[in-house]
């Protein structure tokens, strides 16, 4: 019943539409939701205590986001997620957020540097403790900070719906429990962080080191995907 999973979660002062639609994505991306599981409109209805309008526009809005799968006359299930889908977006991500990094370089200040090292700080916490989960929700804040820092609206807008689907893979698959060296897979978030504040490194090898990160990722992630099956 949906009503198990869903009733747990927070509400919030805002729109109804949104606040449908942001526990929904909320239960989705944390695995409460798994893929393929039906989302009865009549059961979202006594939850949420709405009428059809608000939760049809809610599912509507999932759709567009990549998290719902509205099928005709069969109703709405949470998206599967396949390799390809996993391919597909770190290989875009690779691309894009070299560019934001690219464009951050040179807009950076030292507000944004402390940040970085703190979030690092607790990323690396997190991998000598072995907190698998706790070490990618800082690796999202991290990134998070340079794509901000880019000033790009629509590249923002771009990655951030990407980093949530990467996001959502790591929990679905339960990614976080692999037990990997989290302190290797730290290092290049260091790097990173070193040649941001080095300015005599060109904007072109700051691209090429965002891009083989995610690229490296990548092949992690499928790696531990076929383990898995």
């Amino acid at each position: 019943m949906l009503s198990s999973k869903i009733k747990k979660l927070q509400y919030e002062p805002i729109g109804l539409v949104e606040g449908i639609s942001r526990n929904l994505m909320h239960a989705i991306l944390n695995g409460v939701l798994k893929g393929g599981e039906q989302l009865i409109e009549a059961e979202l209805q006594e939850i949420f205590s709405v009428s059809k309008s608000p939760v049809r526009e809610a599912l509507r809005d999932l759709e567009s986001k990549g998290l719902v799968e509205i099928r005709p006359r069969k109703g709405a299930f949470v998206k599967p997620i396949t390799r390809a889908d996993i391919v597909e977006n770190y290989k875009v991500r690779a691309v894009l957020e070299a560019l934001a990094v690219r464009e951050a370089y040179e807009k950076m200040g030292e507000d944004d540097f402390e940040k970085m090292k703190a979030t690092l700080d607790k990323m690396v916490v997190s991998a000598k403790n072995k907190k698998y989960r706790e070490y990618f929700d800082y690796d999202h804040e991290f990134h998070k900070i340079y794509l901000d820092a880019c000033q790009n609206t629509l590249l923002i807008k771009l990655v951030r719906r990407l980093r949530i689907h990467n996001l959502w893979y790591n929990f679905d698959h339960e990614y976080y429990k692999r037990n990997f060296d989290l302190a290797e897979d730290v290092k290049p978030h260091v790097k990173l962080v070193e040649a941001l504040q080095n300015k005599k490194i060109t904007g072109k090898k700051i691209e090429e080191m965002m891009r083989e990160m995610i690229e490296k990722a990548l092949q992690n992630f499928l790696y531990y995907v076929s383990d898995k099956t």
